[in-house]
């Protein structure tokens, strides 16, 4: 196809006329190309009045089918319907009538460059849509791919077809990367431009920590432990809430696996971010004092609950033993941070001695 029209487009150009329709015709095996013009059956009815506005309604026009949409008569595109009858009893009106073309195989150097770039361009396009297919169905998924070039902080990356790009703010900070290294990400989102297919990468996203948990946890493959809540900042710490939907399964068990080896791969592949898990609750108190976790806990009060219609969170104030303040806020604030991501309230910390505000926290 991207041959014929190549040829076509150059036959066109080096010997037909304006407003011509030109098809070609191929032969891979003898290499042998015929040439015809098309033109389509039209009568009166169809045609433009010479005094017509040129601008008539797209809107309208959208709507209606070729052989309704008027058009002005052009002797090289069109043939009334009485003289294609003299040539084809059985035409009816739209149909394309076929008229032999003489045969050309000296081409000129401009129809030459312009048969390349049409073949060239014809490549893109089909190279653009087998990656859309592939890519398209991985979107959400880890992929693995060789780090290419590092340019005003974007990472490029190489997967075989095409090249991905991995911005800076969805690196984890503090990664290096060497070119010919492989590199396993979150393929977030696969986008059609005019230059192509984008493909965009992430390791900072928190559904990259789901992934990579999914992959070493069989229970989070078959549906039996459900993963609620991420709140992550990457390549510091990251808080993950599960539940399990088999009271016989233990939800945290399963994350952390066997002498904890599961989550000590996925900290290995996040280059030694914490990671700390925990169990979804329903009850919103029982779930904000876990997510403080590794702090303890003395008393959680609900100042607020969330209103979803006014689009406002709920509020907790939290009371702490005095040595459990550090671990509450955690470091910068950190572990009360992560915690009021995780949950979705606004989370005060209180001093069970003197009732002095630590720290608050906000989603």
């Amino acid at each position: 196809d991207a041959i014929e029209q190549a040829l076509a487009t150059a036959y066109k150009k080096e010997y037909g006329k304006r407003g011509q329709i030109v098809h070609a015709e191929f032969d891979i095996a003898s290499g042998v190309t015929t040439f015809n013009q098309i033109k389509i059956a039209v009568d009166e009815s169809m045609l433009k009045a010479e005094d017509d506005e040129d601008d008539e309604d797209e809107a309208e026009s959208d709507t209606l089918t070729d052989t309704e949409r008027k058009v002005r008569f052009d002797t090289e595109k069109h043939i009334m319907i009485d003289s294609a009858r003299l040539i084809k009893k059985d035409v009816e009106l739209g149909e394309e009538l076929i008229f032999p073309l003489e045969t050309k195989d000296d081409f000129g150097r401009i129809a030459a460059q312009t048969a390349k770039q049409v073949i060239i361009q014809k490549i893109r396009e089909a190279e653009k849509d087998a990656a859309l297919t592939e890519f398209g169905q991985k979107a959400g998924d880890i992929i693995m791919g060789h780090v290419q070039r590092f340019e005003r902080g974007n990472l490029y990356v190489d997967l075989g077809r095409v090249t991905a790009i991995m911005p800076y703010d969805e690196q984890i900070p503090g990664e290096r990367y060497r070119p010919g290294e492989r590199i396993r990400a979150l393929l977030v989102s696969v986008d059609e431009t005019a230059r192509g297919i984008f493909l965009k990468l992430s390791r900072s996203h928190p559904d990259f920590l789901t992934a990579l948990f999914t992959i070493e946890a069989p229970e989070l493959q078959t549906g039996a432990v459900e993963v609620k809540a991420v709140a992550r900042e990457a390549g510091a710490r990251s808080k993950i809430a599960v539940f399990a939907h088999d009271t016989h399964i233990d939800p945290v068990g399963s994350l952390v696996g066997q002498r904890g080896v599961r989550v000590s791969t996925v900290m290995s592949e996040l280059g030694g971010e914490k990671i700390d898990i925990i169990e979804w609750s329903a009850d919103s108190s029982e779930f904000i004092e876990d997510s403080l976790s590794p702090a303890q806990v003395m008393e959680v009060s609900i100042e607020s609950e969330p209103d979803e219609e006014n689009n406002e969170r709920g509020h907790a104030i939290v009371e702490v033993a005095p040595d459990q303040q550090s671990l509450a806020i955690g470091r910068g604030g950190q572990n009360v941070r992560l915690a009021a991501k995780l949950t979705g309230w606004k989370i005060d910390i209180v001093s069970a001695q003197t009732g002095e505000e630590l720290a608050e926290a906000d989603e």
